[in-house]
């Protein structure tokens, strides 16, 4: 790979992690799947800060376990199944859509939380 697409990756993989961090802090936005994309970054440029995410002792273990059996642990679930009711509900009551774009959107929470209900347990 050439040193260009590598500082691509790095720089992504560092935004993913601010971005990360944030979700960690604010309800309304995602941690883990920002965390995962940049372990993935990280994992095409920086096999030093890939290590360092898969290892950090709260982030880690749910990487470790996404990336070994695609496992999403049952709290992270909930979690993430009750935010994007919350997202769509504020969606919904917030921005008033027409029947078409709320039936639309709502297909895409559905889907969403089929998806990460589907994945197994730990």
């Amino acid at each position: 790979m050439n040193k260009t697409k590598r500082t691509i990756y790095f720089v992504s993989g560092w935004i993913m992690v601010a971005l990360g961090f944030v979700g960690a802090l604010l309800p309304v936005m995602p941690t883990t799947i920002f965390l995962i994309l940049a372990a993935w970054c990280f994992g095409r440029s920086s096999p030093r800060f890939e290590k360092w995410l898969l290892e950090h002792p709260v982030f880690g273990p749910t990487l470790v376990n996404w990336r070994k059996h695609g496992a999403i642990p049952v709290r992270i679930k909930w979690i993430a199944c009750s935010g994007m009711a919350f997202g769509y509900a504020s969606f919904y009551y917030f921005a008033r859509p027409s029947p078409l774009l709320a039936g639309f959107i709502a297909l895409f929470f559905i889907a969403s939380a089929t998806y990460v209900l589907s994945r197994p347990s730990v």
